[in-house]
Formats: structure tokens, sequence, C-alpha cells
């Protein structure tokens, strides 16, 4: 699998092969003291899973940033010049992530913790958010996890795309009890249908056939692509980058695994920020009291308490820092200039990935990836919706300039 997922040689297409790294030991320095002082800070109150999460968000903000490990850029390469790296490491991700997670959620507790899938129902309503999704992320120019890490590698524009997301997620709360009632299956999980052995084997072979129908559709289209000559290698490449799609698979796949130990639910990403801009929208004198969604419930809980009391939102934090960490490594920290043109599209096209993932019960990682690996139908869902809104987001970026 590791094989049919990426070169043996192959790094990010976004490092220059004449890339020379080059530590920034203020961004270093700044990075390590937020993420140790919010590590304990965060523990004293919330307990010691509350700060491990917080570290783990930092290691995936790392992994991330290292591995250049986007689903918006692998998308578009897959559709615009059928490069399937991207894809055939999303593919390993998710077999590795399946094997590690199903002794868990088969036994529903890990050490005396409950834990439990990301199920969700696997209905109309994911396959439109996927799409939208799937748009939104071609126009703002990152996913959930992509706009986190590359803000905190200084791409500016994701602040205005992080705004939208908020604000989409907002109002889709407030159609929430629309998109419910469109035709649904209900949560499907494999694992519990049919069992965890067969529903690993299955899932297993699905991705193998994935990966290898990708890798073919590839050579016809590209022949066999000459291997690149990573810029650096052994303990610098670990240190400073890049990773190779394969290290950041396999890495995300473990992470996510500890982040079921600690918090006994998978890794997710939109929650966090929807919640942020809820509390945004309160303190602007918003009364979500008279959204239903908001009324009642684990979300009028969550709106009650402060944000850093959330877990998904500790670990969004905790990504940015992690990759600003990664960045200062790589020596490659830079905050630029960003044009009222480009703030625009990643603004709009942030609203579209907050109110897709909404619809489609998360975004490429707690629908997709988490969902996947959780056994989940809709997780399936939400590939199929996102493959078929990748042209049209494609198509979109391009008319935008």
């Amino acid at each position: 699998m590791s094989r049919l997922a990426t070169d043996h040689t192959g790094f990010p297409a976004t490092v220059p092969t004449t890339y020379v790294p080059k530590v920034q030991g203020t961004v270093v320095g700044v990075a390590s003291a937020l993420m140790a002082v919010g590590a304990v800070a965060l523990a004293v109150p919330y307990g010691w899973r509350h700060g491990a999460l917080f570290v783990v968000g930092g290691a995936l903000g790392l992994v991330l940033y290292h591995a250049a490990f986007g689903f918006t850029a692998a998308f578009r390469a897959l559709v615009t010049a059928g490069d399937t790296r991207g894809l055939r490491a999303q593919m390993l991700m998710l077999a590795v992530a399946t094997v590690l997670f199903a002794p868990m959620l088969s036994a529903e507790s890990v050490f005396g913790h409950d834990v439990a899938g990301a199920v969700a129902p696997a209905g109309l309503s994911v396959l439109l958010g996927a799409c939208v999704f799937a748009i939104g992320m071609q126009v703002a120019g990152g996913c959930g996890s992509g706009c986190l890490f590359n803000l905190g590698g200084g791409a500016t524009p994701m602040l205005a795309a992080l705004a939208g997301f908020a604000a989409g997620s907002l109002v889709a709360t407030a159609h929430a009890a629309f998109w419910q009632r469109l035709p649904s299956l209900g949560a499907i999980s494999l694992g519990d249908t049919i069992g965890w052995a067969p529903a690993v084997v299955l899932q297993l072979v699905v991705f193998a056939v994935i990966a290898l129908v990708a890798r073919a559709y590839e050579r016809r289209r590209l022949g066999d692509v000459r291997p690149v000559r990573p810029p650096v290698s052994g303990w610098r490449r670990i240190v400073h980058g890049p990773w190779s799609f394969a290290a950041g698979a396999v890495a995300l796949a473990v992470l996510n695994a500890c982040v079921v130990v600690l918090a006994g639910r998978p890794w997710g990403i939109t929650w966090g920020i929807t919640l942020a801009g809820a509390k945004a929208a309160s303190l602007l004198g918003l009364d979500l009291s008279r959204i239903p969604f908001w009324s009642d419930g684990f979300p009028a809980d969550a709106l009650a308490a402060p944000l850093v009391a959330d877990q998904t939102a500790v670990m969004d934090l905790g990504i940015v820092i992690g990759a600003l960490l990664a960045a200062g490594l790589a020596g490659r920290f830079h905050i630029g200039r960003v044009s009222l043109a480009r703030a625009t599209t990643a603004l709009g096209g942030g609203l579209l990935l907050g109110y897709g993932a909404r619809l489609a019960f998360g975004c490429n990682i707690g629908a997709y990836f988490s969902g996947i690996a959780s056994t989940s139908v809709h997780g399936w869902i939400w590939l199929c919706g996102a493959l078929l809104g990748t042209p049209l987001g494609v198509a979109l970026r391009r008319r935008l300039g």
C-alpha cells in the first residue's frame, strides 16, 4: 500500500529543489513557548487530557506543514493534471487509521475510557454538503485543516477563509432542521453492521483498488514520472522537512488514533470553528437561543462555556501553533501582503466551506478521514460528493483568477 500511495522519493511540490533550510530561531522559540505554556494552562483547569489534546493538535499541525498534506491540492491535481499522489496517500492514511481504530471502536473503550467513532447519518445532505465544501476549498485555497496549517505558516488569506468558514457554518446551523429532513439511510457503521473484521478487510480492499486504479490512471495521463531527489535527507529532512506524502499519511493516522484515546472520539475540525463563530456572533449581540440548534443539549452547553473548554477548538488552535513551529524549523515562515481580491475570494470560499461542512456532518477531517476510518458510510458519501464538486470548484477558481 505504501508503494501505491506515493513515490518513494516524492516530496511536496510546494518545496523547490533549491530549498536550503535555515531555522528561524525566533519563530521556533515563540511557537515552542506557546505550545508549552498553553498545554500547562489548559491542563490545570480542564485536566491532563485537555492539555495533551492541545499538544497532539500541535503535532498534527507540524505533520500537515512538513508533508504539505493538503486535501485541496490533492483533489485539484487529480482533476487538472491526473496527478494522483495525494489521493493515493489518502488511501494509505485511511488504511492505517482503519486498522488502528477497529480494536478501540469494537471494544467501545480504551484503558477504561469510553470511545465512539465518527458515525453520522448517510443522507443526501452529506452528498450536497461535501460537493459545496469541495467547491469552497478550491476557491478559498484550503480545506478545514489546510486553512489552519497554512495560517500557521503565515498565509494571511486564511484568516478571511476561516472567518467565512465560521460565518457559513453558523448560518447552516439555522437551517439544520430543513437539511435533516432530506432523505437519509440513517447512521450506518460497517463495523457494527457486518462485523469489525469483515469491515476492516472490505475497506482495505477498497483502498487498494482505488490506489491501483489511480496509479494506472496517472500512468496513462503522465507516463512514468521521474522521481525528484529531495533537497535534504537524513535527520535534516525529519527536522526541517519536507516529508514524503507516505510519511505524512502514516503520522496523521497514528495521531488521529491518539485523539481517539484522549478524547474518546476521532479528530474533527469543523465544530471548533463553528463554536468560535457562534461566540463571536453572541459578542456582537446576536441572540442564538432563538435558533433551535443552539437552544439545548451539547451546543448550548458549549456556547455557555469558555471556548478553550472545548476539545476541538483547542486542537484547532494547536494545529496553527504546530504549523508555526514547522515553518520556523523549515525557515519558511513569512507573512506576505494580501490583495483585496484574494481576501474576498478566500472569504467567499470560506462561506461555502462552513456551510457545506455543517450539511455533511464534518469536513475533510471529521467526515471524510475520521468517518471512513470509523467505517461510517457517510464518510464514503462525503468522498463521492467531494469528487463531484472539485471540477466545479476548479472551474470557478480559474474564472476568479
